[in-house]
């Protein structure tokens, strides 16, 4: 058959070549005519490829291919095809240059509101009144004159702008250097991911990138389809088509009713191959893509050409819609607009605390600059009694340029506007950190929710287990085997039916390959559970291969796939006298009821009554399911070659069936889980187990791993009933009844896809603890992923995962393994401290800064701090200590407190007490050296120095301890809960070292040789040794606070709750989203600098189109069998919001370094 299509490609007849050649190369097909073909779908497809091309086969001789010898590994023939129909590959959008990136930073309202002060203040300094009518201005200006200092003016100003610039450039660095990495991250996971194509009749792994027109691939259970294709054969194929037509419900295809496969949609059952039609761009997920402008040109070219070419647009989409037409499109369009659903508990916790801290900071710089003014209008025109003259006009302005100043300052430091670069920084850190550990984030918010996570509902297999599952008991003719029996012991009729049984009935894909290292194991390849099985043959001695190769796959008659409703396989092959025989397994308890014989130790069949199925669940299957093994049937049915029966009839078909044997499989419960669970048991949060085992099993595992202890009150289901329990007497789920169910369950075996995300609803929805509980979820099945999207945090398995399941996932766990999860909790804890430890810090110098620059214009007209040491303040303040505070590492003993609830305010009564405990003992000590200061160091007094007089070091001095005190703060902030050693642990950060001896470093530079830009003049040592003093009294201080107990400060407040129950519904996408923007609304009215910051934490991590959530097209990662590769596994990011910095060197023990 393999020779025939190869030669009729050869012998292609001449005369219809040289027609078609001019439009195709060579090929007999054009680009528009298979683009035209996709667009079809169903009967009309199928009518279309018969008339254009007879069948399939057809079409793959047009497209000079082999359905069964696949291509030519030809590079010249390949590249041809490149030319021809196209690259599998969708270009991303262009990256934004970093001079726009530099001009985004810039639309800060702060920043802009500073520019201008700046420019003004040039203005003005470069304008010099004449000078004899100076007299009459009074008194304002005549003490710069002396000093012969005028032409310093312009220094102020030069040196905000020169700040502004600095800001600038590092937001618009740190942009670029993420959207360089998140470029690099994408093209990685391209590379990564490979399909697997015939070439030569040998199956090959390709990258999907390579895919051409004319490939055939093979398609399994649990695909995303990298490119369009049409079926040249398939075993019961069901796709998944929601995220190209928004139905829910599985399309059959088949080669003879609907072959039509399209890139973008998942292969929920089944296998097939198909021949590619269309690749990339001109697939039907690239033409999307192409309409929704992900083709890289600039959308707001387009925006106004788009506007006229929705209706063609709709026609060209027309295809993709079954019946309902417009109205999905709709709904795409919509889907394109919406972003991630509800912000994250952090973002909502934050958005609302900048919202305040804003508007009072707003407050304050307006009350401080209508003060000044009003102070020195009343001074200048009602005491002194002067009248304004033109000519003294701008040195009014002057003055009035000062007040402006001085406002935004306080403003300026008013605003948090660290916080979005703490939160980014440290979730950023965290992500990259927990690569190590074997975490892939995929969305930056999941790891901080994990932090408190208060319920894990985990899979059994491969997640608590090792996942190489072993046949370690049988029973076969008659006798129980309590380990693998020796060949010799079986009848050989027993032995080959056997062997026959488990070779053919099993995926093709599966296999034993032998191990890759010395020593190690053989590795396994597929479903885990056939693995077991062929093991099974391996051990009895004897090879699945040769029976393999004796019937290909192509000569199996029919197969019925496995999936979670049969919980059985069947293959059906033609015997050599024409009759049929089926080959059948499954789960014994299903399995056993088909059975009417079983094979005796003869090998012959005897009758097998339901009095003799009871006897042997009780003998065999209830004492293997007691020592926790799988027990799976294989059974097989002989049919006569005069009577075929009906195929389809598949109830019919499997029955009556002759059992061979029962087998008992073991998945050994990896050795570190149990530790793990009594870590997380520690932390407050509860394991639950969600298996398909039946419960014996579940229950013998559960009590290994920890999860139920004896003696404890606890419930094991199974999924039948639970729901028996949870649903009322129409079948309704009612929440009052679940409520009653899931707090004291820990076990829910036999439970299906829809158990678990029933489970899942009920607890996050449920209200009945005092607080919301917070769940996550592992999944490894195509069938998880609705529970997996539906929990707060969704880990997916990045060996055994299905691309479904990591598509819907938040965090893949590159080694399976539980522990790692365990980990995650870890970061997102620390995540979560890290940025209460940055607030504590920040509050405590806006609180000080705001006051003293306030009173001190009050009182002396002059801000103690200036605008410039300002802007270094906030410097160090935000920008470094957001970096020191935020990459602190995780310790254990985050692990040894409950989580934070959904409510628990960021800001808790310890920190409070700390904050306004530390902003006392500052503003005692600023506001002593201010008004007492001269006299206690026997200075000059900087109190109402005329306008640009030089730097005092009164002033000087004010500025270094406020410093000082600062950096003495920060390591404080390094504790939250009150704990007294604020030094623990503190040299295993480096960061932290480096930056608090940074800034101690430029702090002196700035006060010894900063002079006017920076108002300082130097200090001698005794005035050094006295700042650092008042810092180092910081710590004491810190001391005395931490003793005060804060359970006797009840007036206290908490700050920044988060937004309350009623908002937090269900409908997090339509009620979450108004209230959000409402938050944003009230923003913009204060004019806030950071908020753009919080979402940038989103936008600039946007590298793909924002479609990318409804069919993303680059797909997830493939499996991979190899260790190595698991490591460099990164997931493509189907929502804007995901970031991943790198895929760190595999230390899984990285806790042990922290």
């Amino acid at each position: 058959m393999g020779d025939m299509a190869n030669s009729s490609i050869e012998f292609h007849p001449k005369p219809q070549q040289q027609r078609e050649a001019p439009h195709a190369g060579g090929f007999g097909c054009t680009l528009a005519e298979l683009r035209s073909l996709m667009e079809l779908r169903g009967a009309e497809a199928l009518q279309k490829v018969q008339e254009a091309y007879g069948d399939v086969s057809g079409l793959c001789r047009r497209l000079k291919t082999s359905p069964t010898e696949g291509l030519a590994n030809n590079a010249n023939d390949l590249e041809k095809r490149r030319q021809i129909y196209g690259q599998n590959f969708i270009p991303p959008k262009q990256p934004k240059t970093f001079l726009q990136l530099v001009w985004e930073a810039l639309q800060d309202v702060t920043l802009i509101i500073l520019e201008v002060a700046a420019i003004v203040s040039l203005g003005l300094s470069f304008y010099a009144p004449p000078g004899e009518e100076s007299e009459a201005c009074g008194n304002v200006s005549a003490g710069a004159e002396d000093e012969g200092e005028a032409e310093a003016g312009w220094i102020e100003g030069a040196a905000i702008l020169l700040s502004v610039t600095c800001v600038v450039l590092v937001t618009a660095f740190n942009d670029w250097s993420k959207e360089r990495q998140f470029r690099g991250l994408q093209s990685r996971i391209e590379q990564e991911q490979r399909f697997s194509v015939i070439r030569d009749g040998q199956l090959l792994q390709v990258p999907v990138a390579a895919l051409v027109v004319g490939d055939i691939a093979q398609v399994k259970y649990g695909d995303l389809l990298p490119a369009d294709g049409v079926l040249i054969q398939g075993n019961d194929l069901k796709i998944d088509e929601s995220s190209l037509t928004g139905e829910s419900d599985h399309v059959r295809k088949s080669a003879d009713k609907d072959p039509m496969l399209l890139s973008g949609t998942h292969v929920m059952e089944g296998s097939g191959r198909m021949v590619v039609t269309a690749v990339g761009v001109n697939s039907q997920t690239g033409i999307i893509f192409t309409l929704l402008g992900a083709g890289g040109e600039e959308e707001e070219k387009k925006d106004k050409k788009a506007k006229k070419q929705d209706g063609a647009v709709a026609m060209e989409m027309q295809p993709l819609k079954s019946a309902e037409g417009g109205e999905t499109e709709e709904r795409e369009k919509k889907k394109a607009s919406v972003p991630k659903k509800e912000k994250s508990v952090l973002q909502g916790k934050l958005t609302k605390l900048a919202v305040q801290i804003g508007k009072a900071g707003l407050v304050m710089s307006a009350i401080t600059v209508i003060i000044l003014v009003l102070y020195f209008v009343i001074e200048t025109f009602v005491v002194d009694g002067r009248v304004w003259l033109a000519e003294c006009t701008p040195v009014y302005v002057q003055y009035f340029v000062k007040f402006f100043i001085i406002g935004v300052t306080v403003l300026v430091v008013a605003v948090p506007e660290g916080l979005p670069l703490a939160v980014t920084i440290s979730l950023a850190y965290s992500v990259k950190k927990m690569m190590r550990d074997n975490n892939l984030v995929r969305h930056l918010d999941a790891c901080e929710t994990m932090g408190n996570a208060t319920a894990i509902c985990s899979d059994k297999t491969g997640t608590l287990t090792t996942n190489r599952m072993t046949v370690v008991q049988s029973y076969l003719g008659d006798t129980h085997y309590k380990e693998v029996p020796a060949p010799s012991t079986l009848t050989p009729k027993i032995l080959d039916l056997l062997v026959h049984a488990i070779s053919i009935n099993s995926a093709y894909t599966t296999k034993i390959l032998p191990p890759e290292k010395e020593g190690a194991l053989p590795r396994q390849v597929g479903n885990k559970t056939e693995c077991a099985l062929l093991g099974f043959v391996l051990d009895l001695k004897r090879d699945f291969q040769p029976v393999r190769e004796q019937i290909p796959e192509d000569k199996l008659h029919k197969v019925y796939t496995f999936n979670s409703v049969r919980k059985s396989m069947s293959t059906v092959i033609r015997m050599p006298d024409g009759g049929f025989r089926l080959f059948s397994k499954g789960a014994s308890e299903i399995l056993l009821k088909k059975c009417t014989n079983i094979l005796n130790s003869n090998g012959e069949p005897r009758g097998f009554r339901p009095r003799d199925r009871d006897d042997m669940v009780k003998k065999i299957i209830e004492p293997m399911a007691c020592d926790g093994l799988r027990t799976i049937c294989i059974a097989y049915r002989d049919f006569p070659a005069a009577q075929e029966p009906d195929w389809d009839n598949e109830n019919e078909v499997v029955g009556d069936l002759t059992c061979i044997a029962v087998v008992g499989i073991e998945d050994p419960v990896r050795p570190e889980v149990p530790e793990a669970i009594r870590k997380c048991q520690r932390a407050g949060i509860t394991v639950r187990m969600v298996t398909g085992d039946n419960i014996n099993t579940a229950r013998a595992i559960a009590a290994k791993c920890g999860i139920i202890q004896p003696g404890e009150d606890f419930l094991c289901l199974e999924g039948k009933e639970f729901n028996r329990r949870i649903r009322n007497e129409k079948g309704e789920i009612e929440q009052e009844r679940l409520d009653k169910v899931w707090p004291k369950l820990r076990v829910l075996a036999r439970s299906s896809p829809t158990d678990k995300h029933t489970l899942v609803k009920g607890i996050i929805d449920s209200s009945t603890g005092e607080q919301r509980q917070v769940v996550a979820v592992t999944g490894d099945g195509t069938n998880d992923g609705p529970a997996l999207k539906k929990a707060d945090v969704g880990f997916a398995m990045g060996i055994a995962g299905t691309d479904v399941a990591k598509e819907a996932s938040d965090i893949i766990l590159t080694d399976d393994n539980f522990t790692s999860i365990v980990k995650a909790v870890m970061w997102g804890r620390n995540v979560y401290d890290s940025i209460s430890k940055f607030l504590q810090f920040q509050l405590t110098v806006n609180v000080v800064a705001v006051i003293v620059a306030f009173t001190g214009a009050c009182i002396t007209q002059d801000s103690p701090l200036k605008a410039v040491q300002m802007l270094w303040v906030n410097l160090i303040m935000d920008t470094f200590a957001s970096l020191a505070l935020a990459t602190e590492p995780p310790t254990e003993s985050l692990l040894l407190r409950k989580p934070y609830g959904r409510d628990k305010p960021l800001i808790s009564r310890t920190m409070m007490k700390n904050i306004l405990g530390h902003a006392v003992y500052q503003l005692t000590i600023i506001f002593t050296l201010l008004f007492v200061g001269e006299l206690f160091f026997d200075i000059d007094s900087g109190r109402n120095a005329p306008l640009h007089s030089p730097p005092s070091e009164h002033y000087t001095i004010i500025f270094n301890t406020f410093v000082m005190m600062q950096l003495f703060n920060e390591i404080n902030a390094r504790k939250i809960h009150g704990e007294r050693n604020v030094f623990h642990g503190i040299f295993s950060n480096p960061i932290f070292c480096t930056i608090v001896l940074g800034t101690f470093a430029i702090q002196i530079v700035i006060v010894q040789f900063g002079g006017k830009p920076f108002s300082c003049c130097p200090l001698s040592t005794e005035q050094w040794l006295w700042c650092l003093f008042v810092g180092v009294g910081e710590l004491v201080w810190g001391q005395v606070i931490a003793t005060i107990p804060t359970s006797q400060l009840k007036c206290l407040k908490e700050a920044g709750h988060g937004p309350g129950k009623d908002e937090m519904t269900d409908e997090e996408l339509a009620e979450g989203e108004e209230e959000i923007d409402h938050a944003e609304r009230e923003l913009r009215r204060g004019q806030i600098l950071w908020f753009r910051g919080l979402n940038r934490i989103q936008t600039q991590m946007e590298v793909v189109s924002t479609f990318k959530r409804s069919g993303s097209f680059q797909g997830a990662v493939r499996r991979r069998s190899s260790v190595l590769s698991q490591l460099h596994d990164v997931t493509n990011l189907s929502t804007p919001t995901h970031v991943i910095l790198s895929a760190a060197n595999p230390t899984s023990a990285a806790g042990s370094e922290s």
